[in-house]
């Protein structure tokens, strides 16, 4: 199914949908997700938060990719080009075969957080995890290392359709555009032209959880819960 939408959104509008998801669980949406049919758009268990204090992660997908390429140490050219590319309330997604190495570190941080990006989801490794905590920028990653990609792991390409490591699946495929929302539980890539309605039920979702917490902090049962709103 395409994740290509016929409807263009604003810059407020995106704005506005990615500061709501900021206030649902990935759980919820990954509910959400079942229902609507979409059962296999989480990432695998290994993406965690960098610092363990990140945070949540909430915006739209912006690809990059690479390949490990031995080459003279120096800058790869094509990985600041990408980054360069990076737009407000957008997330940059790595994917590529770099195992043992970090795709980036403290300072490509700073210029992609510099441009208005909300952070990073890496299927492969970071480096200078404190620091990215100290700038506040969430990414969440599959590992990390000190050893640096220059000379081994090269961008090849950005804004193209990738695949990270799934939950349920081998691989994710991501669009540029779609959205990624990351917290406590894990990471998920929701499809661009289902996002308002994934939203909208999950919103409705969470109400109907606080209403519940409330209630069984009064004195409901489980049983009662149950009883009255069916699983959730």
């Amino acid at each position: 199914m395409s994740s290509s939408t016929d409807t263009v959104l604003t810059a407020a509008q995106r704005e506005d949908i990615r500061t709501r998801f900021l206030a649902v669980d990935t759980s919820n949406v990954a509910d959400v997700l079942d229902v609507m049919g979409w059962p296999d758009q989480g990432l695998a268990a290994e993406f965690m938060p960098y610092p363990a204090t990140a945070g949540r992660l909430a915006g739209w997908a912006y690809t990059i990719r690479g390949q490990m390429t031995p080459y003279p140490l120096g800058g790869d050219a094509d990985k600041m080009a990408a980054c360069q590319g990076l737009s407000p309330g957008e997330v940059s997604v790595w994917s590529g075969d770099g195992d043992g190495i970090c795709y980036f570190g403290e300072l490509i941080a700073i210029g992609m957080k510099e441009r208005g990006s909300t952070g990073a989801l890496v299927d492969g490794g970071i480096r200078d995890v404190r620091w990215l905590g100290h700038h506040g920028f969430p990414v969440y990653a599959r590992y990390r290392t000190p050893v640096q990609s220059i000379g081994r792991w090269k961008v090849n390409a950005w804004q193209v359709p990738v695949f990270l490591r799934g939950a349920t699946v081998e691989r994710v495929r991501i669009e540029p555009g779609d959205f990624i929302l990351a917290d406590e539980d894990g990471a998920l890539a929701i499809p661009a032209a289902i996002v308002p309605k994934v939203l909208a039920e999950s919103e409705a979702l969470t109400a109907t959880e606080i209403r519940i917490r409330e209630e069984l902090s009064n004195g409901l049962t489980l049983a009662q819960a149950l009883e009255r709103y069916g699983h959730v």
